[in-house]
């Protein structure tokens, strides 16, 4: 997880070609040792045979579904998933035999049906049989409804669009709604004759009927988990292109989209021949879909349905006259991520919710991966540096998982899709991929994919592919760090350098952001994986096991002892070190400048270390450095600026500093974009503009007023990729006319993708009357269901405690307008920008009244404050001792 209408009812040439069942892994999920379930283990689906009739106007459907199984003991009943639905009608029918009726029991609180036959059911196969209604949601929970405006009339008009993962498959049909219980279905629905209907199949048969109705037929789907299956209904077009032979790619969008297909397609198109061959396997469906959503989740950005990818229209959609660089580059990324779970998820599907990172993490790492591949200039290797980064900044608070973690409930599931999941994943499946080598690396995941395709496994079956490809010892590190919560520390405790040979003496302890003593007392122990570089000389590589090691590396310095950033550890460096590190720093390499960045920061936050030496590193980034390292070094700038907000005059004196870097090089990128710029330099100045504006630099702020005023005379003043940059820097400084002006353009726009980016502005504002204005219509129809949740956040900016005691004062109005995955996550979220130490205990009275297993969130939340009340005066002290010349 991270997302046309057909312009005509024609079936792809391939729409009748089911994936062979001959190439399917056999597999007895009723019979899964060690596996979790919610369900009692004694039948499994083979097959499902669902047809739905939507009522898009009322919100609501009915649907029929048969489910073929097999009982594998003796039981008195079977239980399936369900939730949310009515079944009005149940019969079972045994192989060969007469149809009978069963009673159904439902649990609302299990999300489960339970139909128990007359008699007790005997091992063998048999067909379930169900009739049922159900209800359309507002919000991106099973079949749920988006309202935008027509691109071309402006008129409000409705889209269908299904959302399963976590386990909400059981909205839509009476279902074994958990991963490892894999079946193929057959889905049909009878819909509007206008419009198009889309699945993970292409449309095997089109019927008209009477009323203006259609039914449509897709074909048999592969094997595959219940989360990944889709339907989607609207008023839409459908841009093609062949990805491979037998292969169509297709983006789906609402009618008028036009050209701003264009580019996600032509991206589409290429990544299913590259992942077909990296992983050696096959696109197996004759049919890849992204399917653009007008509309916005506070809990995912895009979900990986097979064949039927379901995207975000704003991260999907290329619209020139509001795409900024940056979403052009997530239009990339996003997909990537999707594609590569088509493989590594949809193909080969984790046993068990537990696993969840095998879907997830290694998405994450080869969305990178191929857009290293195909966009190299891009730069995309240094963002894992700010994705590890993201990941230790919740791996090193108490509250932290392992990735691996245990899981059992539903709200547990909902939680695990965390930066744990995601970039911790990624960032140690980067290190072993480093250790074993990319070829020997990429034949374990080959073999993989060939002995588990259509099947389901756990974190081990990885281990023991990638270790006999030929990866001795990978395993014991693997598990380490995948079964272990936290972050190691290597500590450079001696350096001695005699005729050009450095000995590093190093030890591995743990690091921690709200532990530090406990865990120096008692730390965890690692198998780490090292890479250590003097220079330009070559790196070292090494195993730190028991704790101490000691390296020799050739060359005196400047030493990193994490070169290329690819170890999952914070790096201590001795004070004599960090000063040749400084000097250096003009010339490492930019992943090393990250990361060494990053590391220190912490380090200093988390008192490991002054604040001096984090400072004088970021510091020594010069003007001219890669635009990605500049772009995350200017970024810590400002978000150092923000923090000295109660004394204007080391603000000042600050912002001087960072100009004198910074500004030249935003004067020579220029306010205007280039045509045929590279990407990363668009984006660049795209940073540097808001930066400036958000520490009032005047030059920056006059330039965005006087662009706002142009749209005076002209609407289409703005339309560019700076569009949302200069409208961020007017709506953070708004008047009250300014505000109104923004909301009316909100309310006149015929994009999506514009009206939810407008109305989010109005609760950006510094006034708080403004943002207070914000929160007031977030509660109205006017904004959209899944509008108002984005105001209610960009209120939370600059107004944390306002805006968590408004959602406190509301919170059921509130909790319509989030995911039901999401809801204590929400909440608990508005509050995380308070300095405010009155916000803790106001939290602690929210856990109280959330379920134990959804706590989690909360908790995150209460340390990350409790933790910034200790050190944020601390900051502020060592911030303005640095700026005097102080505190080294």
């Amino acid at each position: 997880m991270r997302t046309i209408s057909f312009v005509s009812a024609f079936a792809l040439a391939v729409a009748t070609a089911a994936v062979p069942a001959t190439a399917q892994a056999p597999l007895n999920p009723s019979a899964a040792a060690g596996v979790h379930t919610d369900l009692p283990r004694v039948a499994h689906p083979s097959h499902y045979t669902i047809s739905i009739t939507p009522d898009a106007k009322a919100l609501t459907f009915t649907g029929t579904s048969s489910v073929d199984l097999e009982v594998t003991e003796a039981t008195p009943a079977l239980t399936l998933h369900a939730l949310d639905l009515k079944i009005t009608s149940a019969t079972l029918t045994p192989a060969g035999g007469a149809a009978m009726p069963v009673t159904v029991t439902m649990d609302e609180k299990r999300q489960t049906a339970t139909f128990t036959a007359t008699a007790p059911l005997a091992p063998g196969k048999y067909r379930l049989d169900t009739s049922y209604s159900g209800i359309i949601n507002t919000q991106a929970n099973g079949l749920f409804a988006l309202d935008y405006p027509d691109k071309v009339t402006g008129k409000e008009v409705r889209g269908l669009f299904t959302q399963f993962e976590a386990p909400d498959a059981r909205r839509f049909a009476p279902m074994f709604d958990e991963p490892i219980y894999k079946a193929t279905f057959d889905l049909s629905a009878t819909v509007p004759a206008t419009q198009m209907a889309v699945s993970n199949m292409p449309i095997a048969k089109e019927e008209p009927l009477a009323g203006g109705l259609k039914r449509v037929t897709f074909g048999t789907s592969p094997k595959m988990s219940s989360y990944l299956l889709f339907f989607g209904l609207g008023d839409w077009e459908r841009m093609t292109k062949e990805a491979m032979p037998g292969v169509q790619a297709g983006i789906v969008a609402p009618k008028g989209s036009g050209e701003q297909a264009r580019f996600a397609l032509d991206e589409l198109a290429p990544l299913i021949p590259y992942y077909s061959e990296y992983f050696g396997q096959p696109y197996p469906l004759p049919k890849i879909d992204n399917i653009a959503a007008p509309g916005q989740s506070q809990f995912f950005s895009a979900m990986e349905n097979w064949g039927a990818i379901l995207t975000f229209e704003r991260i999907l959609l290329n619209d020139p006259a509001i795409t900024s660089a940056a979403a052009r580059q997530n239009i990339v990324t996003t997909q990537a991520h999707e594609v590569a779970h088509q493989w590594f998820g949809n193909l080969v599907t984790m046993a068990w919710w537990e696993d969840l990172w095998l879907n997830e993490g290694f998405a994450s790492w080869m969305e990178t991966k191929a857009t290293a591949h195909f966009h190299p200039d891009w730069f995309p290797l240094l963002e894992r540096v700010n994705g590890r980064d993201a990941a230790m900044g919740l791996d090193g608070f108490k509250t932290t998982h392992p990735i691996v973690q245990e899981i059992k409930t539903v709200d547990e599931t909902n939680q695990a899709f965390d930066a744990i999941t995601y970039q911790k994943g990624e960032a140690v499946i980067s290190m072993l991929e480093a250790f074993a080598g990319e070829n020997v690396w990429r034949d374990g995941l080959r073999a993989y994919m060939r002995d588990h395709k259509f099947g389901n496994t756990r974190s081990k079956d990885l281990w023991q592919a990638i270790e006999k490809a030929g990866a001795p010892g990978l395993t014991a590190i693997a598990t380490d760090f995948t079964t272990k919560p936290g972050i190691p520390l290597v500590k450079v405790t001696g350096m001695t350098c005699k005729k050009g040979v450095a000995t590093l003496n190093l030890e591995q302890s743990e690091f921690s952001v709200d532990r530090k003593d406990e865990v120096a007392a008692k730390p965890q122990q690692w198998k780490v994986p090292l890479i250590v570089s003097a220079g330009a000389g070559e790196p070292v590589r090494t195993i730190l096991d028991g704790g101490k090691a000691t390296v020799t590396v050739n060359g005196c310095g400047p030493i990193v002892i994490n070169a290329g950033q690819l170890g999952y550890y914070r790096s201590l460096y001795s004070p004599k070190m960090l000063e040749s590190l400084k000097k250096a720093m003009p010339t490492l390499q930019p992943v090393d400048q990250m990361g060494l960045i990053a590391d220190n920061l912490a380090l200093s936050s988390s008192g490991y270390q002054p604040y001096g030496p984090a400072f004088d590193l970021l510091a020594a980034i010069p003007g001219n450095a890669n635009p990605v390292v500049l772009a995350n070094a200017f970024g810590d700038f400002v978000g150092a600026w923000r923090v000295l907000d109660k004394d204007p005059a080391a603000q000042k004196k600050l912002y001087g500093k960072v100009a004198s870097t910074y500004k030249p090089r935003l004067m020579a990128l220029g306010f205007e974009p280039k045509a045929g710029e590279p990407l990363r330099d668009s984006d660049l100045r795209s940073t540097l503009i808001a930066g400036f504006g958000t520490m009032g630099d005047a030059d920056v702020v006059a330039e965005a007023r006087r662009r706002f005023a142009m749209l005076a005379s002209n609407p289409k003043a703005l339309d560019g990729p700076l569009k949302t940059t200069w409208l961020n820097i007017v709506a953070r400084n708004a008047t009250k006319a300014d505000w109104e002006a923004i909301k009316g353009m909100a309310a006149a726009s015929n994009s999506a993708v514009e009206r939810q980016f407008l109305y989010t502005l109005l609760g950006r504002p510094a006034d708080a009357a403004l943002a207070k204005a914000a929160r007031e219509l977030a509660l109205t129809d006017a904004p959209g269901k899944t509008t108002s949740a984005a105001m209610i956040v960009a209120s939370a900016g600059l107004h944390p405690d306002e805006t968590y005691d408004f959602a406190l004062a509301n919170r059921e109005k509130i909790e319509s307008l989030v995911d039901a995955q999401s809801r204590v996550t929400f909440i608990a979220g508005l509050g995380s920008q308070s300095n405010d130490p009155a916000m803790i205990e106001k939290l602690k009275a929210f856990k109280a009244t959330v379920p134990a297993e959804a706590s989690r969130p909360v908790d995150r939340v209460i340390g990350v404050l409790t933790e910034k009340a200790r050190t944020r005066p601390l900051f502020v002290k060592g911030l303005t001792d640095w700026q005097n010349g102080k505190g080294k």
